[in-house]
């Protein structure tokens, strides 16, 4: 207890594009987070063409999730060595690593199965290939212990901004466009049981796959918002789209490709032929603006005044999405999480940097608030390293 540790964070959304790490100086209880290094690592076109396959419905077969479970630990461990080139810096240095794995399925939805009432989510990049790869003891699975607990297992970013961006001064959003979009919100003057946080719907992920449909896998992502700016909205199809059932749901509430995957990409490319291709993605742009909006209305607004929305991930790198969040959130100030010091590329993976921390020192990694969980808890198993010195009291243990 009361160390200052270095830490690497790992992670990869739901966009699917490869993998974040960052190597942060995490100072006793989080009392202060420095971030000396990011890095990402791109997954292989083909390596994300399997991700994607099995994170379908029914495509998930046991021996492609099997296989790739040990493929992306492989993965992990190149993304922590590196962000450590990048550093200048040696593994035998770092005394920790976070791992978030892939996500390849998310159920989180109360669920009696065998006698039993169950929720679930699998995230996948085995942590104990990690540590025999690396040395270094890796904390990962840490969406279960929450699910277990009754929670969505989702978001679990909101204590770490809890810690790293809550003001006296005013009420802050911050909002992550990934895959999917989640926002942590925090109230003036909040304390940890103020938060609020949860999935407000689609991010990237609509956008991105009907761009690579449209350009025959030329393009993985519509780079600079450059399409979406060459085409009009279809009011019709946005108000399609705005009538998902996920929109509306209250919090706490986590999605993901079940609901906003290859379903609704099917729908969409039903319109092709009535709307040219570039309105369809002005329209899944306009879409993701809209239910962000339209959750921060619905949910927040109403019960906390917001002085400004702080956005990190992908989405915040394009210009015509935020050009589009900015207008319509009109009353609010608009930014990027770099300007709260946080460089927005980095903030989800230094996010599970802190959390292992957390879980190491038997300290909770949850906000019941968020998730929904009946309590605050330890997250995570624990693959020791070689040679391993951290004392671990209250985690799980991989053996």
């Amino acid at each position: 207890m009361g160390a200052i540790r270095r830490v690497i964070g790992l992670m990869s959304g739901t966009s699917v594009d490869g993998i974040d790490a960052a190597l942060v100086e995490v100072g006793p209880e989080e009392a202060g987070v420095r971030l000396i290094a990011f890095a990402g690592l791109p997954y292989s076109a083909e390596l994300r063409r399997e991700i994607l396959e099995i994170s379908e419905a029914g495509c998930g077969v046991a021996d492609r999730i099997c296989r790739l479970n040990a493929v992306l630990g492989e993965w992990f461990a190149r993304a922590a060595f590196n962000v450590c080139r990048e550093a200048g810096a040696e593994l035998s240095g770092v005394d920790l690593i976070g791992s978030h794995g892939q996500t390849v399925r998310h159920l989180p939805e109360a669920c009696g199965a065998f006698g039993v009432l169950t929720r679930s989510s699998l995230q996948i990049a085995d942590p104990c290939v990690i540590a025999e790869r690396t040395g270094v003891t890796t904390v990962a699975d840490f969406r279960a212990r929450d699910l277990a607990a009754g929670g969505q297992g989702a978001p679990l970013v909101p204590l770490v901004d809890y810690l790293l961006f809550r003001s006296g001064r005013e009420g802050r959003v911050l909002l992550n466009i990934g895959g999917i979009s989640n926002v942590t919100v925090l109230p003036r003057g909040c304390g940890p049981e103020d938060v609020l946080a949860f999935d407000t719907g689609p991010g990237n992920m609509l956008l991105d796959a009907l761009t690579e449909v449209i350009t025959d896998g030329r393009l993985a992502y519509d780079e600079g918002g450059a399409i979406a700016a060459s085409g009009d909205v279809s009011d019709s199809l946005l108000g399609e789209l705005m009538r998902h059932p996920f929109l509306k749901a209250a919090p706490p509430k986590s999605t993901g490709r079940e609901s906003f995957g290859a379903a609704l990409l099917a729908e969409v490319l039903a319109w092709r032929g009535r709307l040219p291709d570039e309105d369809l993605i002005a329209t899944a742009t306009a879409f993701t603006v809209r239910s962000i909006a339209d959750a921060l209305k619905r949910f927040v607004l109403p019960v906390s005044p917001i002085g400004r929305v702080a956005v990190s991930g992908g989405g915040g790198r394009n210009p015509v999405l935020m050009r589009k969040l900015t207008a319509a959130l009109p009353e609010v100030d608009v930014c990027h999480s770099d300007a709260l010091g946080v460089p927005r590329d980095a903030k989800e993976a230094i996010a599970f940097a802190v959390l292992a921390n957390a879980t190491v020192e038997g300290r909770p990694g949850n906000l019941p608030t968020a998730t929904g969980a009946s309590d605050s808890v330890v997250l995570g198993v624990v693959a020791p390293g070689r040679g391993c010195g951290i004392s671990i009291d209250s985690a799980d243990v991989i053996m």
